[in-house]
């Protein structure tokens, strides 16, 4: 008599399949938007109290204070009131911020009036004045190179660029103005003082990356220290003085004005894809 025995059935099948244990449900509909708006609630509780300051400081940084506390730093016989109100003059414009490699006339020679950076805000604020400082950066990097920053792998000085780095700036301003504290009282600072700051994105390598003047705030907050500066916003009039790294201060008020091009001839500048 034959001893059958059961056979084991190797391969798929649905019968003989395990079946996989089903892990601990999600948050239910209702409760992924509890979630949402719980996290909604948190955030503007605690943005809350920061909206009216901002709300505040862009109204009081209105056209008419602007006006007043240009025509006022104007009426002053000293260089850094006027620098300060040619500064304030800046943010009057629309400025898209453009990094990029431009070849300039020289001397004298500037970006589409609708472009720049940070540097170029200080550069055009002294120029104002009669004060340029694409022909001052490049006749003491020409004569002193290894002197400034040796940042971008050049040979020698470059007209085009040279005078549009915060580095090169913050040399030039400690070679020929004079360096004060970078302290953080407002009482140490001048409408019209230089600033650079060390951005917390910045490049690590660059002492300073971005550069400001000092301006008087608005309205009734005169007496307190603002600056100008082009972040990435075009020229703004801000309470920042302090916001970012101070590693720069200085004051630079040359005794001449060294522009020794025509005010009246236009300056054209080109795109390039140069470095």
């Amino acid at each position: 008599m034959l001893n059958l025995q059961p056979i084991e059935y190797v391969g798929k099948s649905a019968r003989h399949q395990p079946r996989k244990k089903k892990g601990p449900r999600g948050p239910g509909f209702f409760g992924g938007w509890f979630l949402l708006i719980l996290v909604i609630a948190i955030g503007f509780f605690f943005l809350r109290p920061i909206i009216p300051f901002l709300q505040s400081q862009r109204a009081q940084a209105s056209a008419v204070n602007k006006k007043r506390a240009i025509d006022e730093l104007r009426s002053s016989e000293e260089f850094s009131k006027n620098l300060a109100a040619a500064a304030l003059e800046r943010t009057r414009e629309t400025v898209d911020y453009d990094p990029a490699y431009y070849d300039l006339a020289y001397p004298g020679g500037d970006l589409p009036p609708h472009k720049g950076v940070c540097t170029d805000l200080v550069v055009r604020s002294y120029r104002t004045l009669g004060v340029d400082l694409q022909q001052l950066v490049h006749e003491d990097m020409s004569a002193h190179f290894r002197l400034y920053p040796q940042l971008w792998e050049r040979k020698g000085p470059d007209s085009n660029i040279d005078h549009r780095r915060v580095p090169n700036l913050q040399r030039y301003f400690s070679r020929f103005g004079k360096i004060l504290e970078n302290s953080h009282s407002l009482d140490d600072y001048k409408v019209g003082d230089v600033v650079t700051w060390k951005l917390p994105y910045g490049a690590a390598e660059q002492a300073g990356s971005h550069i400001g003047i000092v301006v008087p705030g608005p309205g009734a907050r005169g007496n307190e220290k603002w600056v100008v500066h082009n972040i990435g916003s075009g020229p703004e009039w801000e309470d920042k003085l302090f916001d970012y790294e101070i590693v720069g201060h200085f004051r630079f008020a040359p005794l001449h004005e060294t522009m020794t091009a025509s005010a009246s001839r236009k300056a054209g500048a080109t795109l390039s894809t140069s470095p």
